[in-house]
């Protein structure tokens, strides 16, 4: 439930961000009226004259650094629409759709990443120490899947040394499956992206055959506005495909990097554990 509302946030976010620059163009458009001002009845005729042409010249720039500012997101949003907008914004949905799970997937493993070898080292210490409960306070306090198998361990510490490693490994792969929670629904955008853009190149193309057939002639500009649209659809998909696949493998790395801290830890923690065994034998 709670990374559903994650998800939730995150995907309101996005399509939030997608849709402020349509909505800041029309406040533009709304807002862009000329600044009247009160002008005194005793000011001469080229006093007001030489006003005019310097808000003239000001409301010139201005519209000018605007047309500069948003015209990559004017023959974006041209290109979106000749390449079909029905099947453009299925391609949009899975690209904002796909985003939020790779978000949500960066900020769950950005927050369980710690510094394994430090934990480890105050862990050692506490054992050495003979301070049980302290350890296990550290390991409540200390968030991530490090310091939660560390706390399994620790629970089955006065047990053998076999069951307390069978209990660290089982719950190990219960955090490694938590960390890869989410990533098949990613995977399942990155293949539907190009497939929904092959599906708009296929359709486009017979909406060709259809307008050669009604117009009874092969005309090059009928040909192109559907070989167009077929390509726009293609091009869009892909692209979403190479974003989510970009996201899709720096989560992976992250994934990867915190299975071996696990690994790592699980390693260090059974030697400590044995080291505190052999001490209250001894």
């Amino acid at each position: 439930m709670k990374h559903l509302m994650v998800r939730f946030a995150v995907l309101s976010l996005l399509i939030g961000v997608l849709s402020a620059p349509i909505m800041a163009q029309n406040k533009t458009v709304g807002s862009a009226k000329p600044d009247t001002t009160k002008v005194d009845t005793a000011t001469n005729d080229d006093a007001l004259a030489a006003q005019i042409d310097a808000a003239s010249a000001d409301s010139t720039a201005l519209l000018g650094d605007e047309v500069a500012g948003e015209g990559f997101h004017q023959a974006l949003k041209t290109k979106f629409i000749e390449g079909n907008a029905g099947f453009m914004s299925l391609v949009a949905l899975a690209l904002v759709i796909g985003l939020s799970f790779c978000i949500e997937r960066i900020i769950y493993l950005s927050l369980s990443e710690i510094d394994a070898k430090k934990f480890m080292v105050d862990l050692d210490e506490k054992l050495m120490q003979g301070d049980i409960t302290g350890a296990k306070s550290l390991c409540r306090d200390t968030r991530g899947p490090v310091a939660s198998i560390c706390y399994q361990g620790l629970e089955r510490i006065n047990e053998r040394i076999d069951n307390i490693e069978r209990s660290v490994v089982s719950y190990g792969s219960v955090q490694s499956s938590n960390l890869e929670k989410g990533c098949s629904w990613i995977t399942l955008f990155i293949a539907m992206a190009p497939s929904l853009g092959f599906l708009g190149t296929v359709i486009g193309m017979v909406m060709a055959f259809d307008q050669i057939q009604t117009a009874g002639d092969i005309s090059p500009t009928i040909v192109a506005s559907g070989m167009k649209v077929a390509l726009l659809t293609t091009i869009f998909g892909i692209i979403v495909a190479l974003i989510l696949q970009v996201f899709y493998n720096y989560i992976l790395s992250k994934i990867e990097h915190i299975t071996s801290q696990m690994e790592e830890s699980a390693i260090t923690l059974l030697d400590s554990v044995m080291k505190y065994k052999l001490k209250n034998e001894c």
